[in-house]
Protein backbone atom coordinates (compact mmCIF):
# COMPACT_ATOMS: atom_id res chain seq x y z
CA UNK A 1 0.00 0.00 0.00
CA UNK A 2 1.46 3.77 -0.87
CA UNK A 3 1.38 5.94 1.43
CA UNK A 4 1.15 9.05 0.57
CA UNK A 5 3.05 11.79 2.33
CA UNK A 6 0.27 14.16 3.91
CA UNK A 7 1.05 17.62 2.85
CA UNK A 8 0.53 16.83 -0.92
CA UNK A 9 -2.70 18.22 -1.21
CA UNK A 10 -2.02 21.05 0.36
CA UNK A 11 1.21 21.75 -1.65
CA UNK A 12 -1.14 21.55 -4.99
CA UNK A 13 -3.91 23.76 -3.16
CA UNK A 14 -1.53 26.35 -2.86
CA UNK A 15 0.10 26.17 -5.94
CA UNK A 16 -2.90 26.26 -7.84
CA UNK A 17 -3.84 29.55 -5.97
CA UNK A 18 -0.54 31.09 -6.74
CA UNK A 19 -0.99 31.07 -10.25
CA UNK A 20 -4.58 30.71 -10.97
CA UNK A 21 -6.12 32.73 -8.07
CA UNK A 22 -9.53 32.40 -10.39
CA UNK A 23 -8.71 28.31 -9.89
CA UNK A 24 -9.09 28.59 -6.05
CA UNK A 25 -11.46 26.58 -4.00
CA UNK A 26 -14.96 28.64 -4.01
CA UNK A 27 -14.35 30.91 -6.64
CA UNK A 28 -17.49 31.08 -8.97
CA UNK A 29 -17.24 29.06 -12.18
CA UNK A 30 -13.65 27.81 -11.20
CA UNK A 31 -13.33 23.70 -11.16
CA UNK A 32 -12.31 22.61 -7.79
CA UNK A 33 -8.67 22.03 -7.71
CA UNK A 34 -9.35 19.38 -4.70
CA UNK A 35 -10.66 16.56 -7.36
CA UNK A 36 -7.33 17.08 -9.64
CA UNK A 37 -5.06 16.69 -6.75
CA UNK A 38 -6.60 13.53 -6.17
CA UNK A 39 -6.79 11.96 -9.71
CA UNK A 40 -3.08 12.95 -10.03
CA UNK A 41 -2.20 11.35 -6.63
CA UNK A 42 -3.90 7.82 -7.52
CA UNK A 43 -1.89 8.14 -10.70
CA UNK A 44 1.30 8.50 -8.60
CA UNK A 45 0.36 5.92 -6.33
CA UNK A 46 -0.74 3.21 -9.12
CA UNK A 47 0.26 -0.08 -7.72
CA UNK A 48 3.23 -0.79 -10.34
CA UNK A 49 4.99 2.09 -9.51
CA UNK A 50 8.04 1.37 -7.20
CA UNK A 51 10.30 4.27 -7.79
CA UNK A 52 8.05 6.91 -9.67
CA UNK A 53 5.66 7.00 -6.86
CA UNK A 54 3.87 10.07 -4.78
CA UNK A 55 7.41 9.84 -2.47
CA UNK A 56 9.20 10.52 -5.56
CA UNK A 57 6.53 13.50 -6.52
CA UNK A 58 7.23 15.38 -2.53
CA UNK A 59 10.97 14.91 -3.15
CA UNK A 60 11.03 16.58 -6.31
CA UNK A 61 9.15 19.16 -4.68
CA UNK A 62 11.11 19.44 -1.69
CA UNK A 63 14.48 19.74 -3.98
CA UNK A 64 12.35 22.67 -6.16
CA UNK A 65 12.05 24.16 -2.31
CA UNK A 66 15.67 24.27 -2.07
CA UNK A 67 16.18 25.80 -5.71
CA UNK A 68 13.69 28.47 -5.70
CA UNK A 69 16.23 30.96 -6.06
CA UNK A 70 16.76 29.56 -9.50
CA UNK A 71 13.99 29.48 -11.75
CA UNK A 72 11.95 32.43 -13.17
CA UNK A 73 9.04 31.02 -12.61
CA UNK A 74 8.97 28.38 -9.51
CA UNK A 75 5.71 27.71 -9.11
CA UNK A 76 4.97 26.83 -12.87
CA UNK A 77 8.18 24.59 -12.24
CA UNK A 78 6.56 22.92 -9.29
CA UNK A 79 3.05 22.82 -11.45
CA UNK A 80 5.30 20.69 -13.84
CA UNK A 81 6.98 18.16 -10.88
CA UNK A 82 3.16 17.45 -10.39
CA UNK A 83 2.89 16.80 -14.26
CA UNK A 84 6.01 14.94 -14.79
CA UNK A 85 5.47 11.74 -14.01
CA UNK A 86 2.10 11.92 -13.88
CA UNK A 87 1.59 8.86 -16.85
CA UNK A 88 3.68 6.69 -16.15
CA UNK A 89 4.13 2.84 -17.75
CA UNK A 90 7.41 1.59 -18.35
CA UNK A 91 6.52 -0.77 -21.06
CA UNK A 92 5.59 2.43 -23.50
CA UNK A 93 8.05 5.10 -24.51
CA UNK A 94 5.06 8.28 -24.93
CA UNK A 95 4.89 8.99 -20.76
CA UNK A 96 5.89 12.30 -20.93
CA UNK A 97 3.81 13.91 -23.83
CA UNK A 98 0.81 12.04 -22.37
CA UNK A 99 1.57 13.69 -19.40
CA UNK A 100 2.51 17.11 -20.77
CA UNK A 101 -1.04 16.75 -22.40
CA UNK A 102 -2.68 15.57 -19.29
CA UNK A 103 -0.98 18.73 -18.44
CA UNK A 104 -2.36 20.93 -21.01
CA UNK A 105 -6.14 19.82 -19.91
CA UNK A 106 -6.23 20.05 -16.52
CA UNK A 107 -4.68 23.35 -16.04
CA UNK A 108 -6.72 25.25 -18.31
CA UNK A 109 -9.79 23.31 -16.64
CA UNK A 110 -8.50 24.51 -13.37
CA UNK A 111 -8.31 28.52 -15.10
CA UNK A 112 -4.25 28.64 -15.71
CA UNK A 113 -3.64 31.20 -18.48
CA UNK A 114 -2.50 29.48 -22.01
CA UNK A 115 1.75 30.68 -21.30
CA UNK A 116 1.47 29.17 -18.49
CA UNK A 117 -0.09 26.18 -19.33
CA UNK A 118 1.96 26.10 -22.26
CA UNK A 119 5.43 26.67 -20.27
CA UNK A 120 4.11 23.90 -18.03
CA UNK A 121 3.57 21.54 -20.23
CA UNK A 122 7.31 22.19 -21.97
CA UNK A 123 8.66 21.11 -18.79
CA UNK A 124 7.24 18.53 -18.29
CA UNK A 125 8.42 17.55 -22.25
CA UNK A 126 12.03 18.56 -21.15
CA UNK A 127 12.34 15.33 -18.87
CA UNK A 128 12.37 13.50 -21.92
CA UNK A 129 16.23 14.37 -21.89
CA UNK A 130 17.25 16.58 -18.80
CA UNK A 131 18.95 18.48 -21.14
CA UNK A 132 18.20 22.15 -20.97
CA UNK A 133 19.13 25.12 -22.73
CA UNK A 134 22.08 27.43 -21.07
CA UNK A 135 20.00 30.10 -19.40
CA UNK A 136 16.53 28.04 -19.34
CA UNK A 137 16.29 28.70 -15.71
CA UNK A 138 12.92 27.34 -15.14
CA UNK A 139 13.80 24.18 -17.12
CA UNK A 140 17.31 23.61 -15.00
CA UNK A 141 15.26 23.55 -11.15
CA UNK A 142 12.71 20.93 -12.97
CA UNK A 143 15.57 18.71 -13.81
CA UNK A 144 18.16 19.01 -11.19
CA UNK A 145 14.87 18.62 -9.22
CA UNK A 146 14.38 15.03 -10.97
CA UNK A 147 17.52 14.34 -10.79
CA UNK A 148 18.76 14.55 -7.79
CA UNK A 149 18.30 11.47 -6.40
CA UNK A 150 21.47 10.40 -8.27
CA UNK A 151 23.19 12.21 -5.46
CA UNK A 152 21.92 10.13 -2.39
CA UNK A 153 23.48 8.78 -0.10
CA UNK A 154 24.77 5.10 -0.97
CA UNK A 155 22.39 3.18 0.92
CA UNK A 156 19.44 5.79 -0.56
CA UNK A 157 20.40 5.07 -4.08
CA UNK A 158 21.07 1.70 -3.73
CA UNK A 159 16.78 1.70 -2.31
CA UNK A 160 16.48 3.97 -5.69
CA UNK A 161 18.11 1.60 -8.22
CA UNK A 162 16.16 -1.66 -6.63
CA UNK A 163 12.89 0.22 -6.71
CA UNK A 164 14.14 0.96 -10.58
CA UNK A 165 14.58 -2.58 -11.46
CA UNK A 166 11.10 -3.56 -9.94
CA UNK A 167 9.34 -1.69 -11.99
CA UNK A 168 11.24 -3.02 -14.85
CA UNK A 169 10.29 -6.49 -13.33
CA UNK A 170 9.10 -7.65 -16.83
CA UNK A 171 12.75 -7.19 -18.27
CA UNK A 172 14.82 -10.22 -18.27
CA UNK A 173 17.95 -9.76 -16.25
CA UNK A 174 20.39 -9.73 -19.03
CA UNK A 175 18.29 -7.37 -21.23
CA UNK A 176 17.97 -4.98 -17.84
CA UNK A 177 21.53 -4.78 -17.32
CA UNK A 178 22.21 -4.01 -20.79
CA UNK A 179 19.75 -1.42 -20.88
CA UNK A 180 20.31 -0.10 -17.60
CA UNK A 181 24.22 0.71 -18.31
CA UNK A 182 23.56 2.31 -21.38
CA UNK A 183 21.73 5.05 -19.25
CA UNK A 184 24.08 4.98 -16.98
CA UNK A 185 27.19 5.46 -19.90
CA UNK A 186 24.54 8.30 -21.69
CA UNK A 187 24.14 10.25 -17.92
CA UNK A 188 28.29 9.89 -17.03
CA UNK A 189 28.97 11.07 -20.72
CA UNK A 190 27.11 14.44 -19.94
CA UNK A 191 29.55 17.40 -19.48
CA UNK A 192 27.07 18.32 -16.58
CA UNK A 193 24.35 16.31 -14.75
CA UNK A 194 23.12 19.85 -12.67
CA UNK A 195 23.10 23.01 -14.26
CA UNK A 196 21.96 25.33 -11.23
CA UNK A 197 24.38 26.37 -9.09
CA UNK A 198 23.57 24.47 -6.31
CA UNK A 199 23.47 21.29 -8.11
CA UNK A 200 26.66 21.88 -9.12
CA UNK A 201 28.32 22.24 -6.30
CA UNK A 202 26.11 20.04 -3.65
CA UNK A 203 25.40 16.87 -6.25
CA UNK A 204 27.17 17.19 -9.42
CA UNK A 205 30.65 14.44 -7.42
CA UNK A 206 27.77 12.58 -5.56
CA UNK A 207 25.76 11.21 -8.54
CA UNK A 208 28.89 10.74 -10.29
CA UNK A 209 29.77 8.27 -7.81
CA UNK A 210 27.18 6.67 -7.34
CA UNK A 211 26.57 6.34 -11.23
CA UNK A 212 29.77 5.10 -11.81
CA UNK A 213 29.71 2.58 -8.85
CA UNK A 214 26.22 1.48 -10.38
CA UNK A 215 27.82 0.44 -13.33
CA UNK A 216 30.65 -1.34 -11.97
CA UNK A 217 28.07 -3.60 -10.34
CA UNK A 218 26.18 -4.29 -13.51
CA UNK A 219 29.67 -5.41 -14.98
CA UNK A 220 30.14 -8.63 -15.84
Amino acid sequence: MTILPPDLPDRWAAVIAAISPAGSAGSAGAADPAPYAQALLTRWAEPHRAYHTPTHLAAVLTHLDTLADHPADPDLVRLAAWFHDAVYDPERDTNEERSARLAERALAELGVGDEDVAEVARLVRLTVTHDPDDGDTNGEALCDADLAVLASAPEDYAAYASAVRTEYAFVPDPDFRTGRAAVLAQLLAMPRLFRTPYGTSHWEDAARHNLTTELLLLSP
